[in-house]
């Protein structure tokens, strides 16, 4: 059976249809700044990945930022705020592979159509203001959007991948790597590793064409914590435990926790109690833990999401406020 090989526009041609400005371009280049701060621990707020498991529908994903702006303005003090834009889903077998893949959810794999889609949701929520993180699944697709974001993912099932840590060596921003489904954290750690140092890879540049790539290394890689299928790891021992392990290989360097998948077993209710045991972690002075990831929805379970199950909206705002009133306390005693 032959292959059906369809050619993409590159990355330049989509970028001239739908410019990123100056005034943009700035916000995310400080956002990154304040990111980078927060992990030198030169910036003490606390920081809250929250969004969908997936993005499928543009509106909702709007709904959804609007939201999250309106929070992020009560609680930026202590906190900063992230949104999930996850526009690639990886898959353990089979299943939707994400909008940027699929954006008519109908199996038709549109891809062109799916980068063209994707870009001007990014550009529609670059009108928030809010950053936004993201998992880099295919790295030659990151050369569409990367620009966009404040944050990168690299999960579960690609953190022992050569290629990704490649990718993440040459972002210019923040990435984080996911410890594997079966709960092991060797290959999140050493993949935040050698993503540190300069590396020599094969990509393609604004134009389309295959090309050398040499990163110059990003000191900005951490380990995040999943969880497993079997049991999660966001509790007291299994982070330090954690933090003893990655120090072993050579890397100091804050962490986050998942509240979701593993941790959660993927029951949504379950995130508020993981959300909690990390935020009393803090409190009582772990300050390697820098933040915590949530997926939320505008309604829960899978009343709207079509891959996870997620909180509902007015419960996301709630711990969010609740967490922010702790921290809050917690600074002013500290100032006293």
């Amino acid at each position: 059976m032959s292959s059906l090989l369809s050619p993409l526009p590159p990355p330049s041609e989509i970028e001239n249809d739908y410019p990123l400005s100056p005034h943009y371009k700035q916000i995310i280049h400080q956002n990154r700044k304040v990111a980078e701060n927060i992990l030198r621990g030169e910036d003490e707020r606390f920081i809250i990945f929250a969004g969908p498991c997936s993005i499928h529908d543009q509106d909702i994903a709007l709904q959804y930022a609007s939201q999250l702006k309106k929070l992020s303005e009560k609680v930026e003090d202590r906190i900063f705020l992230i949104m999930r834009v996850f526009l690639e889903k990886p898959r353990t077998q089979f299943g939707w592979k994400g909008f940027l893949y699929d954006p008519d959810l109908d199996g038709t794999n549109q891809i062109d159509k799916g980068l063209i889609s994707s870009r001007k949701l990014l550009m529609e929520l670059m009108k928030f203001e809010i950053p936004i993180a993201t998992e880099f699944l295919d790295p030659f697709l990151l050369h569409y959007h990367h620009q966009f974001f404040t944050w990168g993912i690299v999960g579960a099932r690609t953190s022992a991948s050569q290629v990704h840590r490649q990718m993440a060596s040459y972002l210019n921003m923040p990435v984080g790597f996911k410890n594997e489904t079966d709960g092991t954290l060797d290959n999140a750690i050493c993949g935040a590793l050698a993503a540190r140092h300069p590396q020599t890879s094969i990509g393609i540049d604004e134009d389309g064409r295959i090309c050398t790539i040499l990163s110059q290394g990003n000191p900005y890689t951490h380990l995040i914590l999943r969880g497993s299928s079997e049991h999660p790891n966001y509790d007291e021992l299994s982070v330090s435990e954690a933090i003893h392990r990655q120090r072993v290989f050579g890397l100091s360097t804050p962490l986050v926790i998942d509240c979701a998948h593993g941790n959660s077993q993927k029951n949504p209710k379950k995130q508020i109690d993981v959300f909690f045991s990390v935020l009393d972690q803090i409190m009582e002075g772990n300050h390697l833990i820098v933040g915590s990831m949530l997926e939320s929805h505008l309604q829960e379970g899978h009343a709207i999401s079509i891959t996870d199950p997620c909180l509902d909206w007015k419960t996301t705002e709630e711990i969010i406020l609740k967490a922010h009133s702790s921290l809050t306390s917690v600074l002013t005693a500290k100032r006293a």
